[in-house]
């Protein structure tokens, strides 16, 4: 990354500093967020081996936080996805070169030999 844009979209497009501050600061927590899973993971995974009582309790609030990890992940990168499509809007009207346009879908145009 040059500078405080991104020109590796589509055909030049540009996205400033502040949309790839975002996207990076959304991919750092989803980051942390599948650390913090991978610990849980061991965790409930030592205390079902261990078959105590009290560990395997200990799973069922586990296993909670788990699964509302999974969620904030999800949202996160609905947010980065819609983030994306709106950074993309206005600078892709009638490109044809593969980026996505207004709609939100790829415009995909296919260059044939001559």
């Amino acid at each position: 990354m040059e500078g405080d844009t991104f020109s590796g979209l589509g055909n030049g497009t540009q996205m400033d500093g502040k949309i790839i501050q975002t996207f990076q600061k959304n991919f750092v927590q989803v980051q942390n967020i599948l650390d913090q899973n991978r610990l849980l993971i061991n965790e409930i995974n030592q205390n079902h081996e261990s078959k105590i009582p009290d560990n395997l309790g200990r799973n069922v609030g586990l296993i909670r936080e788990l699964n509302n990890n999974i969620r904030r992940v999800v949202d996160l990168y609905a947010d980065l996805s819609s983030s994306f499509t709106k950074s993309m809007e206005g600078s892709s009207d009638g490109d044809s070169s593969g980026a996505l346009k207004s709609d939100g879908k790829a415009g995909l145009k296919r260059y044939r030999p001559a």
